[in-house]
């Protein structure tokens, strides 16, 4: 056994609790997150740190590169957590399930533009309140070198909260294995531990936005739709036979 497959196999006691817990509640602490977070930023109780800035680190290289880091890490994690005990077309179904994601996030990233452009208005400068005529998007009034005010729904809200319920829905299957297969792909575990890790990113980055960016109202309703992708897919849609399916459970496997 190698030392990964022993901290994975330490690690059980989280992953059992987050599969009978945190599927249950994380939704509703994300909503608690946000707005507790947007009360704090009224108060303006929170000091300024290097996360309140946008051009953090971790924003710069992961937050907005989020849906590029979850395809990289849920591609090879889900093909290869549900490959003990399935044939290749029921593992091909499951993989649909990343095409869903990537079109439901795609969809609500396109709503955020288009509400940005209707609800927006183009003033000269962000210290000069005045008018200007002839701008129509913010790409139009920003390349122009202005300043494009509008109703901004949190993309942060939405795709941290969106991409850490999904990563937590697709480790399920690991409970399984951790118990019953000593003899997991090393690759297995690694990409394992590297979604723990970036799913606990995605809440810390999450609770930044909360108590440093965003109004209360454009943060909820990001919260909302990340929320919402979620349920309408893995509690509504994949219980249904023509759907990507769930991630395999205990019952779901052919143990040998």
């Amino acid at each position: 056994m190698s030392p990964l497959s022993g901290v994975v196999e330490k690690s059980l006691p989280v992953l059992e609790f987050n599969i009978r817990f945190g599927r249950k509640y994380l939704p509703l602490f994300f909503f608690a997150l946000s707005l507790g977070g947007s009360l704090l930023k009224e108060l303006a109780v929170v000091p300024s740190s290097s996360f309140s800035s946008s051009g953090n680190v971790l924003n710069v290289y992961f937050v907005k590169f989020s849906w590029g880091w979850n395809l990289v890490l849920l591609l090879p994690f889900i093909f290869l957590s549900n490959s003990y005990g399935r044939d290749f077309i029921l593992v091909s179904k499951r993989l649909t399930s990343l095409v869903v994601a990537t079109a439901v996030w795609y969809s609500c990233t396109e709503i955020f533009f288009y509400v940005e452009d209707v609800t927006g208005v183009c003033y000269k400068s962000d210290r000069v309140a005045e008018i200007l005529e002839g701008f129509d998007t913010k790409a139009e009034c920003r390349n122009a070198g202005h300043y494009w005010e509008c109703f901004d729904i949190s993309g942060h809200s939405f795709i941290l909260s969106y991409s850490t319920l999904i990563i937590v829905e697709e480790m399920v299957p690991m409970l399984y294995l951790v118990q019953h297969y000593q003899n997991r792909t090393i690759v297995l575990d690694a990409l394992y531990l590297a979604l723990n890790a970036i799913a606990v990113l995605w809440v810390w980055m999450f609770a930044c936005t909360s108590v440093y960016f965003h109004d209360t109202l454009q943060k909820f309703l990001g919260t909302l739709l990340g929320v919402s992708g979620w349920y309408m897919t893995y509690k509504v849609w994949y219980l249904n036979p023509f759907s990507p399916g769930l991630p395999p459970h205990q019952t779901d496997r052919k143990h040998n």
